[in-house]
């Protein structure tokens, strides 16, 4: 939190047990905050109606309180204000509830104070990011990502939230379909910050073997395993005094996402075979083309990760939500091809334009530079709708060999068709597997990642229930 912040800042502690409200009271006083103290849920919320602190610190097991009925009543007398539940330590299903009915933090007792102080500061910094508001739209405001992603109203939304995030150091959570540009919005995370002179480090979490998931996070020793010749930093460490992006953070496996959460709450990482741990500075960016939610209901994604992880949320609109960006999109692309493949193509036709506009883009941004660059090497003058190849939408003259269209041209282009539906074909009898596609099709799983990142196609399109 900012000097300006700590100085107005005003912490309640709630908790039953006098000696450590006495404890809390010294040791954050010594941090230069406010506080008032309380010894039961009665006493705390008539305190929060008549003279509202920045946070709270709320013990969740009182004799004459239930510390998850206050915490439910705080959150509807001053939704606004972060609230820290203090739980028994190893209580995971109880720290998981109360985050689930809007605690901002948990810490297990005891709890060493670095990690409480750590956890308010967090949470000031947070309400300061929800009360100042509209004055984030300053003239900071990243104009590149509206270049990048288009001028329309869900953009603008996207910036401002992205500008109104950047100054902290709270975890950012990015939703998006497959190809909305969720490392796109990281890296203006990123540079807007005050780490913006530090390392970006992106891990795309799906294109990775679990085997390989461990070291390539935490980095390993000298001699840790067969083949370890030399020590190795983890991308924790390489994105120190920085920020990490955990993209497709959904594929983690759950023994890797415990330890992930285990690096959050102690900001130190273990390499594998080293004997002491390292204490890393970074910022935390996590991505996924799925409902995190969803995904934690359905048990395939801790609980507790996922309220760690929800600090700040930016949802990223699929391209058919936001329509108007696409013709200035196409242009964008259409002019990035002529420049970098030296092309003679000038322009989109109208008729085109309207079939951009209309085709629902499963892929997102990422399907849509594809088919502009696709089409402007079959094209010699102008992209017509014969040139423009999207998945389930045929040519408008499918019987006529579109001019100026090579032998070659055509080879090509029906080995790119033919490569499109062997992939999909293979995920579909993988029921979304990438590991399982890849071996049916005789390729490596990297190869198979590559080339479905490329064509716009998403595994979670074939995973049935």
């Amino acid at each position: 939190m900012t000097q300006q912040e700590q100085a107005n800042a005003r912490i309640l502690v709630v908790d039953d047990d006098p000696e450590l409200r006495a404890l809390l009271d010294e040791m954050l006083r010594r941090r230069g905050l406010d506080v008032a103290t309380a010894e039961d849920g009665d006493v705390a919320l008539t305190r929060i109606a008549s003279d509202p602190p920045t946070a709270v610190v709320l013990d969740v097991k009182m004799p004459r309180s239930n510390g998850l009925d206050v915490l439910v009543e705080i959150k509807r007398l001053r939704p606004e204000i972060p609230v820290i539940i203090l739980t028994a330590h190893g209580d995971v299903a109880m720290a998981v509830e109360a985050m689930r009915r809007g605690a901002a933090d948990y810490l297990g007792k005891p709890f060493r104070q670095q990690d409480l102080l750590m956890s308010i500061d967090r949470a000031v910094e947070r309400r300061g990011l929800l009360t100042r508001g509209a004055a984030a739209r300053t003239p900071g405001t990243p104009s590149k990502l509206v270049e990048q992603m288009g001028p329309s109203r869900q953009v603008q939304e996207v910036v401002h939230q992205v500008s109104s995030v950047a100054k902290s150091d709270l975890t950012v959570l990015i939703q998006g379909e497959t190809g909305t540009g969720k490392e796109l919005v990281a890296r203006a995370v990123h540079e807007l910050s005050d780490r913006g002179r530090g390392t970006f480090v992106a891990l795309d979490c799906g294109a990775m073997p679990e085997t390989l998931m461990e070291s390539e996070l935490f980095g390993h020793a000298k001699g840790a395993f067969t083949g370890a010749d030399r020590p190795k930093d983890g991308h924790f460490r390489r994105a120190d005094r920085g920020t990490l992006l955990l993209d497709e953070i959904s594929n983690l496996s759950t023994a890797t996402q415990g330890k992930l959460l285990r690096v959050l709450q102690e900001r130190e990482v273990l390499p594998l075979g080293a004997e002491a741990p390292v204490t890393i500075d970074v910022r935390f960016i996590a991505a996924s083309n799925l409902l995190l939610k969803e995904e934690m209901l359905a048990g395939r994604f801790r609980q507790d990760l996922y309220y760690r992880l929800g600090e700040f949320t930016i949802v990223l609109p699929a391209l058919r939500e936001r329509c108007e960006d696409i013709p200035y999109l196409a242009e964008r692309f259409l002019k990035q091809a002529r420049a970098e493949l030296d092309l003679p193509v000038r322009a989109i036709s109208e008729d085109a334009l309207q079939l951009l506009v209309v085709y629902p883009w499963p892929g997102n941004v990422r399907e849509l530079r594809n088919v502009i660059r696709r089409a402007a090497v079959l094209s010699r003058d102008v992209i017509r709708q014969e040139h423009l190849s999207m998945s389930g939408v045929a040519p408008s003259s499918p019987s006529r060999v579109p001019s100026g269209r090579s032998l070659r041209e055509h080879a090509e282009a029906a080995a790119v068709a033919a490569e499109q539906e062997a992939i999909r074909q293979a995920l579909r009898a993988a029921r979304g597997n990438k590991s399982e596609a890849a071996r049916l099709l005789r390729t490596e799983y990297k190869t198979l990642h590559l080339k479905m990142r490329r064509y716009g196609i998403t595994a979670e399109d074939f995973r049935r229930p």
